[in-house]
């Protein structure tokens, strides 16, 4: 399972299901969290390396394959 190449917006509207929101944003990242003390930062960029989505998914509490599930 290979994750794809997404921007930010797919990012977003897949961690929303998850119950995250969109906070603030803070130069061109946008600070996401979950009421319950989880929260990252995922850059307005229209795509996302590999290892910063998988960084954003860990910061999360999700796994590779809850995500891609929720994709």
């Amino acid at each position: 399972m290979s994750l794809p190449v997404i921007g930010w917006n797919e990012v977003l509207k897949t961690l929303r299901k998850k119950g995250f929101y969109p906070t603030r944003q803070s130069g061109s990242h946008i600070i996401i969290e979950n009421g319950q003390g989880l929260w990252t930062s995922v850059p307005r960029k229209n795509e996302l390396g590999k290892g910063l989505l998988l960084q954003i998914i860990s910061d999360c509490g999700l796994t590779k394959k809850d995500f891609l599930e929720l994709l």
